[in-house]
């Protein structure tokens, strides 16, 4: 099957993929998907995500236009001697530029030459100006639900030239209090381009989740669109009965204070479901979850931004009780050195681009590839490891299938 990401449409063209083998990858990855997640992956979720990929590839022609990076790009340059040659500031930059000139390689409009340590880039053709704007308009035709993903990689693109000549920070573009309507919004599970984060997580949980009762211990849950997916998938499935205590937490004052409005309809079904300020980075009997005292720690995209990914597993391995598991969904690298379209957005913020780097494991900041997930839970003393869908089969048929859901327990 041929790399739907590499070629660059002409300009009157949205996608370079026909409709008709849209429909014939989705008919192909339902065979490989559990009957409970096949209507969450139609034709039309596959379409949108193709959608925003392309919007976010214009977004990213648009900055590098403005910061001039042809001009950089007349010779060979590493990531390195681009930032340099730009004047930009290392530290914060050389992560997005990097994630700009791979992204834009794996297109075609760079090209790339692999040495032995890093790669180079150059700038052998004019960059190619395409405007954004009838793709965001094809996305609204179809789904004006999905907006909010558009309008962050649009306000983000607004201000990445900012970003990155040192003139605003990542906290500042993304985490005013005026952006907050578009954080509910991109959380939200009518955005069917972040719901299957939650609903893929979701189903894992209902699957593994022994014969009750169970305590549910959630981290980062956000916005708790996630916590409103497992709840309910267990009233669904007439599981809800065996959930002895879910604990909901989340760092950020504002959104832990709205997850207890909208969950608050649960309170009656769910009569030990709390809410508290959890910071993974910090040791978790100190902020009131003593050891052993948790069957199943739950995540949905929200341990990539541990800072020590090895610490934070180690935490919740330590709260766990004997054969208790971890349950995480994430958004996932395809492969590695691969580009996802959300990290354009994510790459702006230090917790996302600057965690503590592991050789085997985390080579990188933001999202990992499957084998990353595992050689981490393994080494940090999980067994038992496993993975919601069968991502490896899923990607070979469609290489921009994002999410998967990783399972691992303690030792009894």
């Amino acid at each position: 099957m041929r790399d739907m990401r590499v070629s660059t449409p002409e300009p009157e063209q949205l996608l370079a993929i026909e409709p008709e083998e849209i429909e014939r990858i989705t008919a192909t990855v339902a065979g490989l998907l559990p009957p409970s997640l096949v209507p969450f992956f139609p034709a039309r979720y596959m379409y949108f995500q193709l959608l925003c990929d392309e919007f976010v590839f214009r977004q990213v022609l648009r900055v590098c236009v403005e910061i001039r990076l042809a001009e950089a790009l007349h010779e060979w340059g590493t990531v390195d001697e681009v930032v340099a040659r730009c004047g930009f500031e290392p530290r914060r930059s050389t992560v997005p530029v990097d994630w700009m000139l791979r992204h834009l390689a794996a297109r075609g409009v760079l090209a790339r030459e692999d040495g032995p340590s890093r790669p180079r880039f150059r700038a052998e053709h004019v960059l190619p100006v395409l405007d954004p704007t009838p793709v965001l308009a094809e996305q609204r035709r179809h789904d004006a639900a999905c907006l909010p993903s558009y309008s962050l990689a649009e306000t983000a693109g607004r201000d990445y030239p900012a970003f990155l000549r040192g003139e605003r920070s990542g906290d500042e573009i993304l985490l005013a209090p005026t952006r907050l309507p578009l954080w509910t919004g991109y959380f939200s599970n009518d955005n069917v381009l972040y719901a299957v984060n939650n609903r893929v997580g979701a189903a894992a949980l209902a699957t593994w989740m022994p014969p009750g009762p169970v305590t549910i211990l959630e981290l980062g849950g956000g916005l708790a669109s996630g916590a409103t997916a497992v709840l309910e998938q267990l009233d669904t499935t007439g599981r809800l009965a065996e959930v002895q205590a879910y604990q909901f937490t989340e760092l950020v004052p504002a959104f832990l204070r709205r997850a207890q409005r909208l969950l608050g309809e649960w309170d009656a079904r769910v009569p030990s479901l709390t809410f508290a300020a959890l910071d993974m980075n910090r040791p978790f009997a100190e902020q009131g979850v003593p050891p052993d005292s948790v069957s199943i720690v739950y995540a949905v995209n929200t341990l990539h931004v541990a800072h020590d990914l090895a610490f934070t597993l180690g935490e919740i391995h330590r709260v766990l009780e004997p054969g208790g598991q971890i349950i995480v969904s994430e958004c996932i690298r395809p492969f590695t050195g691969g580009t996802l379209y959300p990290e354009f957005v994510f790459n702006l913020m230090e917790t996302f681009r600057a965690p503590r780097l592991h050789p085997r494991y985390r080579p990188n900041g933001g999202f990992l590839t499957p084998a990353q997930w595992t050689a981490a839970l393994e080494e940090t003393g999980f067994s038992n490891v496993r993975v919601f869908p069968d991502i490896a089969r899923v990607l070979e048929i469609f290489p921009t299938f994002y999410v998967a859901t990783f399972g691992a327990n303690r030792l009894a």
